[in-house]
């Protein structure tokens, strides 16, 4: 491991809001949109919010504990508390981020097209001919590099001059912008349906199957299961409050995915698009929101681009985080040079997004067995990891934090109904998947 000396944050801000925008990403605005329509609305919202406090937030926590703990990437992590053994769990964050950064650039770079496109000539008439042509081939690859290289570019920079001075300009940004846009849907005739779609209070539609989208979700938003959160928090020092931090965390990472929902689900209902909405899928806010925003006329256009706007702030400062763990486990554990670091694996992950840019299928597979079973693992294993096998991780998560009476119900979640919880979701989203 090397023994350069580490990068640290230059305020708490800083680290809160690099570690918000890390959650709050295209898992906020585009994933929980499609799953909360696919899975009936308000039952899948509530069952969200439920596995998020229960699950969510203690492998959070954990993952801050273990990161700051030791002051290294996940795989240098790991060793330093667990020993050889338990190194491929830091392998599998990695891996985890590395493979999720490939499509989910591929995504992001969508959303810069349809941010450009729809300032130069507004949206097209048939958007779901649209989508098709954007989503796959050469253009996709070429939005999808220069998503990449904008990416690349802030990380190269550094904790402090690149991801918390991006952080702290961007994550206010799509605060307004998210919030400006659900103000705006309100004032829509026809916006009621939308609300009460979203936020009816029955559970008829909860499953087995909403359980195991729910919980993904969860630790899709909330960049869990894939080292960003503990990669962060080892460039913290030791007074920071910790359980403060992953309050704070998973309660702005909800509320920008509830506060979208009340924006995309007007839009919706208002313009009698919630038909389309219901066949979710990835494509279903590419293609129906953009047929709202055109037939808004010249306000939707305003409106749609500030929207994508929106989604591509969301989807660079969750791809910094991704890109950072790589670059972390690179310099931590090659020695690597940031610079080199960060234009190797940059170069290696826009490779490889090369495959889900020219096939959507291809991108949703990837979605499938990253999203829903690699972080599923990666919670599973952390959990473990902390709940049983971990030196007294409760003085580590003392540090910063005295008098706070609930650490010990903290590891005891982590011991018994985590697991057992998450060991089942990996269950179901293997089956799901194959």
């Amino acid at each position: 491991m090397s023994d350069a000396p580490r990068e640290r944050w230059g305020s708490r801000a800083g680290f809160v809001m690099a570690a918000v925008g890390s959650a709050v990403g295209l898992g906020n605005m585009w994933r929980f949109s499609y799953l909360t329509a696919e899975n009936g609305g308000a039952a899948f919202v509530a069952l969200y919010l439920l596995i998020t406090l229960v699950i969510g937030l203690p492998v959070l926590l954990a993952e801050l504990v273990v990161g700051r703990g030791s002051g290294r990437s996940p795989i240098g992590a790991l060793l330093h508390f667990g020993g050889r053994g338990w190194t491929p769990l830091g392998g599998l964050f990695v891996a985890a981020g590395f493979g999720i950064l490939a499509y989910y650039s591929v995504i992001a770079g969508w959303t810069l097209r349809y941010a450009v496109g729809a300032l130069a000539g507004g949206f097209a008439e048939s958007t779901g001919s649209y989508f098709g042509e954007v989503s796959e081939g050469l253009d996709a690859v070429a939005w999808h590099l220069v998503f990449m290289a904008i990416t690349v570019g802030v990380v190269i920079g550094g904790i402090r001059t690149g991801i918390e001075r991006t952080a702290l300009v961007l994550m206010p940004l799509l605060f307004v912008l998210v919030c400006g846009i659900a103000v705006y849907a309100a004032t829509l005739d026809g916006a009621g349906e939308g609300y009460a779609f979203y936020l009816d209070t029955s559970f008829d539609d909860l499953s087995l199957s909403t359980l195991s989208d729910a919980a993904s979700q969860a630790f899709f938003s909330l960049s869990l299961g894939m080292g960003a959160m503990l990669t962060y928090a080892s460039y913290l020092s030791e007074q920071e409050h910790l359980a403060n931090e992953s309050v704070v965390i998973a309660a702005s990472d909800f509320g920008v995915a509830f506060i979208s929902g009340l924006a995309v689900f007007p839009l919706l209902f208002a313009l009698g698009l919630q038909g389309e909405a219901s066949g979710s899928s990835i494509g279903t806010l590419f293609i129906t929101l953009p047929k709202a925003f055109a037939n808004l006329g010249a306000a939707g256009t305003v409106v749609g681009v500030i929207f994508f706007v929106a989604l591509a702030v969301a989807a660079l400062t969750s791809a910094i985080s991704l890109l950072e763990v790589c670059v972390a486990s690179a310099i931590d554990g090659l020695g690597w040079s940031r610079a080199r670091a960060t234009l190797v694996t940059g170069a290696g992950i826009a490779a490889l997004g090369v495959l889900p840019a020219r096939s959507i299928e291809a991108l949703g597979f990837m979605d499938q067995l990253a999203g829903n079973v690699f972080l599923v693992a990666g919670g599973l294993g952390l959990a473990v990891f902390v709940g049983w096998v971990m030196r007294d991780p409760l003085a580590e998560v003392r540090r910063g934090a005295h008098g706070v009476e609930w650490f010990g119900l903290w590891r005891w979640l982590l011991r018994v109904p985590v697991p057992l919880a998450l060991a089942w979701v990996l269950y179901q989203s293997v089956l799901k998947l194959f």
